[in-house]
């Protein structure tokens, strides 16, 4: 059987995510070359760019899992992985270490991990299993809906208050999506956007730190505090500008050398855009547009409503955490210190990104196997069998 799924990956998946992760490497070296100099006494200039390596190549074990393992059988482990990730989560308050005023990371040695990256996957899977098991009951708000709502919720408020801001919001988009895609009738989504809207507004106006309103404020007009808060996104503009259409040159970047603050990270498509001009920017954003659009096709063509949701959640993901971090690094939203998928600096988020296409990779393998075609129908028999 796993002789038969090899012949039916979407392999393009695996080679535009290659490509982005490689280039990704390049600018890591070269973004974050001086930044390791300046902040940790003794670093070597590619002291980023080998931890990613060692990131990598955790990520790829777990990709393997993904693409091994079929897709459905991540219905049996929804509770274990909630539970898991709101147990890291109480950790954080406990044991966590801080950087850039959130507490979002565990120190586990050699190493930090951010237990809201897999918090990300996990609401996916269980978003896809509740709704794919309800779809005769999707029509009753209060049973189908409200609860996993409620649960994705719960995350939102215990992300928000680390504070990490801009992973809480992507958690809550993404479950907007997936709901909005679970077959909701039309009175239930206008009333479930209302509410979000009340939410969200109180949220802002209520709940909000200094340090993140600051960032709103940043935003909206960075040259009024130009001295403080708004430091980071000039700097970002001044690389992307003077990157032109062709950019400077690889590792000719001014703004890497103390002036743009983790370069590798949160700003690295600014140093993109400054040694690599306009034509590095949309090298990077077309190759994750291609995984997105790749990523809604085998959504659209897989029959198996756990399957679908699965790929509609993972691919807005990528889209959204992609639309986050360019925001921010452009003004149009306010810094909160989310990764480029697959090409800033950090190994959490590259493993959740590596293994959420790796399924995505089996469920396209699934998808192909159940074509309606007479030459299929012998492997048809047999993904029912392995189900």
């Amino acid at each position: 059987m796993l002789k038969k799924l090899f012949f039916h990956y979407d392999y393009s998946l695996l080679v535009v995510m290659t490509i982005l992760i490689s280039f990704g490497l390049i600018m890591i070296y070269s973004a974050g070359s001086v930044w390791a100099t300046l902040i940790y006494k003794n670093a070597s200039p590619d002291y980023f760019f080998v931890r990613q390596l060692i990131w990598f190549a955790a990520a790829a074990v777990f990709g393997l899992i993904g693409l091994l393992v079929p897709y459905q059988a991540y219905r049996f482990a929804v509770k274990p992985m909630l539970v898991c990730s709101l147990g890291l989560l109480v950790v954080l308050f406990v044991a966590g270490s801080t950087s850039n005023n959130a507490q979002s990371w565990l120190d586990i040695g050699f190493f930090n991990i951010q237990p809201s990256e897999i918090v990300k996957i996990t609401i996916i899977f269980y978003l896809a299993s509740v709704f794919s098991n309800k779809q005769k009951s999707i029509s009753n708000f209060m049973t189908s809906v409200a609860p996993p709502l409620t649960v994705v919720l719960v995350f939102f408020i215990i992300i928000a208050k680390q504070p990490d801001l801009g992973t809480a919001m992507i958690i809550v988009t993404i479950a907007a999506v997936m709901i909005l895609c679970s077959g909701l009738r039309i009175k239930h989504v206008m009333l479930l956007i209302g509410g979000t809207g009340i939410f969200v507004y109180l949220f802002f106006t209520k709940f909000l730190s200094g340090v993140q309103s600051g960032r709103f404020t940043a935003a909206y007009d960075p040259f009024a505090v130009a001295n403080t808060t708004g430091r980071q996104l000039i700097n970002s503009y001044i690389a992307i500008a003077s990157g032109g259409l062709f950019g400077k040159g690889l590792g000719r970047s001014i703004e890497k050398t103390g002036f743009l603050p983790e370069p590798q990270t949160d700003f690295i498509i600014a140093i993109i855009g400054e040694e690599l001009g306009l034509i590095g920017i949309l090298f990077v954003v077309l190759c994750i547009a291609y995984l997105v659009f790749r990523g809604f096709v085998i959504a659209i063509r897989c029959k198996d409503v756990f399957g679908s949701l699965l790929a509609i959640g993972i691919s807005s993901m990528v889209a959204i955490q992609t639309m986050v971090n360019l925001g921010a690094a452009t003004g149009l939203l306010p810094v909160t210190g989310v990764t480029l998928p697959f090409v800033s600096y950090g190994g959490s988020s590259l493993i959740v990104m590596v293994f959420s296409i790796c399924v995505l990779m089996n469920i396209s393998a699934f998808v192909n196997m159940r074509r309606p075609d007479s030459k299929m129908e012998g492997e048809r028999e047999n993904v029912e069998a392995y189900y």
